[in-house]
C-alpha cells in the first residue's frame, strides 16, 4: 500500500491515508484465503469477499480512520458469512447436491480433503470459522476472540468442541491409511 501521510490540526499531528484501492489490493489476497478457509469453497469464497469488499468500500471514510483496520475488516467477513449463509438458506432450496469433483482423483490426500471438509461442514458456523481463522489464517486464539468478539476462553471452547466432534467423525469412518 502506498499511505498518503496529511498534516491536519493546529498540534501537527500526522495522519496516515490509505485510499480503498490501494488496501483491497494489498488484503486480497488475505481476505480470499480466509474466506476460502472458512466456506472451504474457491467460488463462494470469491463471492463472499465481493460482497465484503462492496460493504467495505461504503463504509471505507469510517474504516480508513481505524488502526485496527484488518480486525474490523475480518470482523466484517465473519460476520457477512454468518448472515449470508442464513440468507441463503432462505432462498436456496435444502437438498443436498453431491459435488462432481472435476480433476481425476490421483491421490488419496485428495479423498482425505474430501471427508475432512465434509466433517468441517456438519460443525456450527461459528467453530468452522474458529478453525478457518486458526489453521488457514494463522491468528490466535486474543487474534479470533477480537475478529469475533467474544472472550479467548470461548475460542478455546469453540475449537476444542469442533476438533472432538472432528475426531469422532473421523474415528467412526477411518481414513484409509496408503500402503495398508
Amino acid at each position: 500500500m502506498r499511505p498518503r501521510v496529511y498534516y491536519t490540526g493546529t498540534q501537527g499531528e500526522v495522519r496516515t491515508i490509505v485510499t480503498f484501492e490501494d488496501y483491497a489490493r494489498a488484503r486480497l489476497g488475505m481476505l480470499l484465503r480466509l474466506a476460502r478457509g472458512i466456506t472451504l469453497d474457491a467460488a463462494l469464497a470469491e463471492d463472499l469477499v465481493q460482497e465484503l469488499l462492496i460493504k467495505v468500500h461504503r463504509r471505507w471514510s469510517y474504516i480508513s480512520r481505524l488502526d485496527t483496520r484488518d480486525l474490523y475488516v475480518r470482523r466484517m467477513l465473519i460476520n457477512e458469512y454468518i448472515s449470508w449463509r442464513r440468507k441463503w438458506a432462505r432462498i436456496q432450496p435444502a437438498a443436498t447436491i453431491a459435488l462432481i469433483d472435476t480433476e481425476p482423483d490421483v491421490a488419496q490426500t485428495h479423498a482425505d480433503r474430501q471427508l475432512l471438509r465434509a466433517e468441517i461442514l456438519k460443525l456450527p458456523r461459528r467453530q468452522q470459522v474458529v478453525l478457518a481463522l486458526r489453521y488457514y489464517g494463522g491468528l490466535s486464539d486474543i487474534d479470533i476472540a477480537e475478529a469475533m468478539g467474544c472472550t479467548p476462553g470461548t475460542v478455546r471452547g469453540y475449537a476444542s468442541r469442533a476438533l472432538r466432534a472432528l475426531r469422532i467423525e473421523l474415528a467412526e469412518n477411518p481414513i484409509p491409511v496408503e500402503g495398508h
